[in-house]
């Protein structure tokens, strides 16, 4: 904010602020330099990624003497009550507009459920809260021209993407089946990932219906253990457990299926990257999942994915079913995949609502004058 100050050649008219890193820009603004006549005149938005994350501490557990209403002066850099700061409380108690990565995150949040204890804060700036989905580069992730993928292809080649399945049984070692369903997990290993009911589901499903799992991803030790030993005691089960930034093209490409059972997801980008490849997406109705995936319809034959409500391994189970026993007929399996590749979830869209938010931001800032 300073090098603003002193910077004759360019000041901009809106500051983004990430998630609690950027949380003590807009009261910094709005605090300290409210009538500095520079940087009064910039408008802020503050934009939520993920609330979980709150600051350098665990907001759940925070005393009385600790917590931070965020009203108060902001101490000093080499303060011990900075560690203790709830920059995401102040991002949002400051900013002239606040805005989440898809329109019904943004809802969830105002709510105990996804609030993170942060809901009536919300509540009380809704009409300067708005949600705008995430959308992915369209040209990175191409079926058509993905130098990473052996075979290219689009919604009209579909045939062209069967042999990519072949290659994913390669990479990982599974046995040549004919069209066996291969269900696909790409993700951050974590408790948000939903993957506590898919730990009870599992074993059923292997009992009762034959199925490949391919699993790639890294996170807690919780969770590597867990696929690490149902990949021992379960041949038609894979597990790549570290980074791999090429690996989730293979899957996208091959994959039958991908699965994300989020318990909160403010957007995720797998569901779309999937789709965009022709893997059929499983999710949870929560945030981003809920905004992009439409829930199949075999009456209308309508939708681009399976989609469950409730957070439980039943519902998952179910769910898991309804996609697998679809997948046996498949003209209406590939209108899936069809209506799920050409759905867009470019950033052109995005980015139009994004300059509209921007200049409400400006338009707030000035009434607050």
């Amino acid at each position: 904010m300073e090098f603003i100050r002193a910077n004759d050649e360019w000041r901009p008219d809106v500051i983004v602020a990430s998630d609690w890193q950027g949380g003590l820009i807009p009261n910094y603004i709005k605090t300290v330099y409210k009538d500095d006549p520079i940087l009064s005149k910039i408008a802020t938005v503050f934009s939520i990624h993920n609330l979980y994350f709150q600051g350098m501490f665990d907001h759940r557990f925070t005393s009385e003497m600790d917590y931070d209403d965020g009203k108060s002066d902001i101490p000093p850099i080499g303060d011990t009550r900075m560690s203790k700061m709830n920059f995401m409380r102040r991002g949002i108690r400051y900013a002239d507009v606040i805005n989440t990565v898809s329109p019904n995150y943004a809802r969830e949040i105002t709510t105990p459920e996804y609030g993170e204890l942060l809901e009536n804060l919300l509540q009380e700036r809704r009409s300067h809260l708005f949600g705008i989905l995430n959308g992915i580069n369209y040209d990175f992730y191409n079926p058509e021209t993905d130098p990473y993928i052996s075979f290219k292809y689009s919604a009209k080649t579909l045939k062209e993407r069967a042999k990519n399945k072949e290659i994913l049984r390669q990479k990982f070692n599974l046995p040549k089946e004919d069209n066996k369903f291969i269900l696909g997990i790409v993700s951050r290993l974590s408790e948000q990932k939903g993957l506590d009911i898919l730990m009870e589901a599992i074993e059923p499903m292997l009992d009762n219906f034959d199925f490949e799992l391919v699993v790639v991803g890294q996170g807690d030790s919780k969770y590597m253990s867990f696929f690490t030993e149902l990949e021992k005691n379960h041949p038609n089960i894979k597990a790549h457990l570290s980074y791999d930034a090429i690996l989730p093209r293979f899957m996208f490409a091959g994959a039958d299926a991908i699965l994300v059972p989020s318990k909160f997801e403010p957007c995720g980008l797998t569901q779309m990257e999937a789709m965009r490849y022709g893997a059929v997406p499983i999710v949870r109705k929560t945030g981003g999942l809920a905004d992009s995936v439409e829930d199949y319809n075999p009456t209308e034959q309508a939708g681009t994915g399976f989609v469950f409500e409730k957070f439980d391994k039943y519902a998952l189970f179910g769910t898991i079913v309804r996609a697998f026993e679809t997948y046996k007929y498949p003209k209406l399996w590939e209108g899936i995949q069809k209506r799920a590749m050409t759905a867009n979830f470019s950033w052109s869209a995005s980015a139009k609502e994004y300059a509209e938010i921007f200049k409400k931001a400006i338009d707030f800032n000035s009434q607050s004058k």
